[in-house]
């Protein structure tokens, strides 16, 4: 657990749970796709992920597993990785801060568990933290497909077309609006990189940026000309700041390239806004919405934060102007279609299967005296004192028939523990054998199992096929 109570960890638990039962029903929070279908990486549970985890995710966090998520050199890397036995996204985003970042770990945990609350479609969500020692990493939704930076300014197959650039506009629009609504008006340096695309292509914001500033890091690049004239003033974010971020994104979208806002505004109001607009567009794109975007960029630029318009304003003003709805944004993008996993076979559940996915003991137990469970010599044995031992082996303290016990055995050593899982949550059949049941139910439990119990069960099986050749043979 490191240096994070696990009472501290436990309360933040309940008060997320409590969280998502309370918002489960706000249909603008479930994690959906921009169809209203939930998303191939549907966002799970928020979690406390150790630190070995996250090493064997990241291959030790090397080299090759670095994404770039800022455009400024950062001293907070941003890695990818592929969690092992873990129910959650194959792949993840990791966001590692430098040694002591956040000196107070309860502080870093009580921000990650606040973030951690937020659930949209528009956002790539946290997942998870890690506070292990003087370490200190945050746990994201993997985005494949790049940031808006790279497609707009670093393209090497095709640019942007005009719609899609509309679409990113109402769907960061939304994600700070969302995010406003919760409590969370705040976002630390809000720009093109901070812009991700989905497996589907959809845009969405990363959520690293509601994170409270750290000691080590600014709020914003060093790039003065983009930085919110209050923040040079008094160093502050507020959610006027944040609105003049997003008027720097819009200029992104329209021009193609970096522009100075004090530029972009002078030739705003000189009406020279066909020469803002990216010359690689090649007129592909409609006048008078260009007008309304560069309208809305140039009030959001405003000097006096009083003067900028809101989360809502914003999306009321880019909302009227998609169009292309019926076009995924795979399409607009130009990158291969996402394509699901094959769902897995629904199968009715019997009433064993039922308690084993539920992992009631007390169940089970009550369902194999009903149905007279026997073993060789017509006894079944599950007291209260075996209770504990059946958590970690039960199939073992069933005394199975010399098949079964072969049959469950031989299912550990093949399947490991990667599968443990799978078994538990996916593959509870009515048509299982009894044994096969309780080994999943067991597998599940002892996930954690040390190498030397493994070599024990590999040695147990060889001699039950042993004693099953000989009485075949005799």
């Amino acid at each position: 657990m490191g240096c994070c109570e696990s009472s501290f960890i436990r309360g933040r638990q309940q008060q997320y749970l409590h969280h998502r039962n309370t918002t489960a029903t706000d249909n603008n929070q479930a994690p959906q796709a921009s169809n209203g279908t939930e998303s191939a990486g549907a966002v799970l549970g928020f979690s406390e992920f150790s630190l070995a985890d996250l090493k064997n995710a990241t291959n030790n966090f090397s080299y090759d597993f670095i994404v770039s998520e800022s455009g400024d050199k950062a001293p907070n890397v941003v890695y990818k990785g592929r969690l092992q036995n873990q129910n959650s996204p194959s792949w993840i985003a990791i966001k590692k801060f430098t040694k002591l970042a956040w000196p107070d770990p309860k502080q870093f945990a009580d921000e990650a568990w606040g973030v951690g609350k937020l659930r949209h479609k528009r956002l790539a969500n946290l997942i998870g933290y890690c506070c292990d020692g003087d370490e200190r990493l945050l746990v994201a939704e993997y985005m494949p497909n790049d940031t808006l930076a790279k497609h707009l300014f670093h393209w090497e197959n095709q640019t942007i077309e005009w719609a899609m650039r509309l679409r990113v506009a109402l769907y960061i629009a939304e994600a700070l609006d969302y995010c406003s609504g919760e409590g969370r008006s705040l976002y630390h340096d809000l720009n093109a990189y901070r812009v991700l695309f989905d497996e589907n292509g959809d845009p969405r914001l990363s959520c690293f940026g509601l994170m409270k500033n750290s000691r080590d890091g600014k709020s914003y690049s060093t790039n003065l000309a983009y930085t919110p004239p209050e923040y040079l003033r008094n160093g502050r974010v507020t959610p006027e700041s944040v609105i003049f971020s997003f008027g720097t994104v819009l200029l992104d979208l329209l021009s193609g390239k970096h522009i100075p806002p004090t530029h972009a505004l002078d030739m705003i109001r000189g009406k020279n806004i066909i020469l803002l607009m990216d010359s690689h567009l090649e007129g592909n794109f409609s006048t008078e919405q260009a007008t309304v975007v560069f309208d809305l960029a140039s009030r959001c630029l405003q000097y006096e934060p009083r003067e900028r318009p809101n989360t809502k304003g914003l999306v009321a003003t880019v909302a009227p102007l998609q169009n292309k709805s019926d076009v995924p944004s795979y399409a607009m993008l130009g990158i291969p279609k996402h394509e699901e996993a094959p769902p897995t076979p629904q199968h009715p559940l019997s009433a064993m299967g039922d308690a084993c996915s539920r992992m009631d003991l007390t169940a089970i137990h009550q369902i194999l005296l009903m149905t007279h469970y026997k073993d060789d010599e017509g006894t079944i044995e599950i007291s209260n004192g075996l209770y504990s031992q059946f958590i970690m082996w039960g199939p073992w303290f069933l005394r199975l028939s010399m098949h079964e016990e072969v049959y469950a055995i031989s299912f550990v050593i093949n399947q490991m523990l990667p599968s443990e899982m799978q078994c538990r949550a996916q593959c509870v059949y009515p048509d299982w054998s009894t044994a096969f049941y309780m080994q999943a139910v067991a597998l599940a439990q002892a996930r954690y199992a040390q190498g030397k119990q493994l070599i024990w069960l590999e040695s147990e099986a060889a001699t039950l096929e042993e004693k099953r050749q000989r009485g075949g043979r005799g």
